[in-house]
């Protein structure tokens, strides 16, 4: 029997890309392949890297990433560089030229061809399975690939195309799959999670998935990102509030309050609107915890939008919040038709300002919980303590709890009491309930 090397993928990005690096690890370990995911693991012969060409920050990411690992093929500690992804989709040929390093380029839907090129067979078989590199207890669910918006900041519709919803069939498979490994909780994903199913049903079908997914045994917890605020579909608020299994959580990128800004950014909503879907989710789905992210920057931001901007993150008290500096992304309607007229220093002023009046408001929110019992999911022990999420928290982006204790265990649910908070982050104790 052939021994085959072993193969390191890194991903970059987003967790949509997750999903795509995960199909490939497991196409790859069927074929007899050893898969690792490190991006700090230079001791593997292939290298296969997953890039993110969203904004500035992001493509520098993933160039300084390819070169770590170009460095270490002159130094022969690897074999081979693959890259992959958005950014190789978008500057594949610029690439080739100043990276001749790197053996070759592949786009976002070019798995097969990833596989040949290393030897190895696309299986159909396979293609609803995953090698997950989560925690074993939670996977992304990815729901649709592409976006049918024109934001006009955003290049995504240009490296990943048109909005294409997976079929709910395939979904349900995917989630069976998922959960008879261990998964609990589905994190669903996708570019506009909000537009599922208008492709392929002629009307959103978000709500009505969510509610097929909760009936798979084993998954306890489903947790929506990327919900879009424009033409929000008015049945998903009654999933949020009423289905058990669908946190009373939702990740909805808001990006401005000013009529103005949201205007140049093509957004399709407006100020007054944006105020009234968040108050009504606040009214209907009570206790929901609202995550969303702002854009600083943008052409037409001038100092009276954005003191609106943070009269209006004070007045939301969001519980989640991020802040992204904009970044001008060639070939994109703002490209194209506005002049980046706000300096990188006032960008980034403006970022840390609004960050810190989040700050402030996330130190109070979790100075309110002391007292509180709440249901967390423990996803890995630290030092002397097990560290889980409530409800109200995704993984990777969102706060943790910190509980003391020598007999929990990764991946289960417990009711603990708040007994402390520390900036974002909690401390508990087992509750008696």
């Amino acid at each position: 029997m052939i021994l085959l090397p072993k193969i390191n993928v890194v991903t970059l990005g987003c967790a949509k890309n997750l999903v795509d690096s995960e199909r490939i690890m497991k196409q790859l370990s069927a074929a007899g392949y050893r898969v690792v995911h490190d991006s700090n693991d230079l001791s593997a012969k292939i290298v296969l890297i997953n890039t993110c060409g969203f904004i500035g920050d992001a493509k520098e990411e993933s160039v300084n990433t390819i070169m770590t690992f170009v460095a270490a093929k002159k130094q022969k500690h690897i074999r081979s560089i693959y890259v992959f992804g958005c950014l190789s989709q978008r500057y594949r040929d610029e690439l080739q030229r100043e990276i001749p390093e790197v053996d070759a380029f592949f786009g976002v839907d070019e798995a097969e061809k990833i596989l040949a090129a290393l030897h190895a067979e696309w299986l159909p078989d396979l293609k609803n399975e995953r090698q997950l590199t989560t925690p074993p207890h939670y996977a992304y669910l990815k729901i649709s690939e592409g976006c049918d918006r024109r934001c006009a900041y955003c290049a995504i519709p240009l490296i990943r195309g048109k909005h294409v919803s997976v079929p709910e069939a395939q979904l349900l498979d995917e989630a069976r799959r998922l959960a008879s490994q261990g998964v609990k909780e589905l994190l669903v994903v996708a570019q506009d999670t909000t537009c599922y199913g208008l492709d392929l049903y002629g009307e959103r079908r978000i709500a009505p998935l969510l509610n097929l997914l909760s009936d798979v045994n084993g998954i306890e917890w489903i947790r929506l990102h990327y919900a879009y605020p424009a033409q929000f579909p008015d049945d998903l608020i009654a999933v949020l509030r009423d289905n058990p299994k669908v946190c009373r959580y939702i990740d909805i990128p808001l990006q401005h309050i000013s009529d103005a800004v949201l205007h140049h950014m093509r957004r399709g909503i407006d100020g007054a609107q944006t105020r009234a879907l968040i108050e009504r989710l606040r009214r209907d789905v009570p206790g929901i915890a609202i995550r969303t992210t702002f854009m600083v920057g943008h052409p037409g931001e001038d100092e009276q939008a954005f003191d609106e901007l943070k009269a209006f993150v004070r007045d939301m008290q969001f519980e989640r919040l991020g802040v992204f500096c904009y970044s001008e992304e060639e070939s994109t309607y703002g490209a194209q038709h506005f002049k980046d007229e706000v300096s990188e220093a006032v960008k980034h002023a403006r970022r840390d300002e609004l960050m810190h009046i989040q700050a402030e408001i996330a130190e109070a929110q979790a100075n309110e919980k002391i007292g509180e019992t709440h249901t967390v999911i423990i996803d890995r022990t630290e030092d002397s303590y097990f560290v889980g999420r409530t409800e109200q928290d995704s993984p990777e982006a969102d706060a943790e709890v910190y509980i003391k204790g020598s007999h929990l265990t990764v991946g289960k649910f417990y009711r603990v009491k708040i007994t402390a908070a520390d900036g974002y982050d909690l401390h508990a104790e087992l509750g008696n309930e």
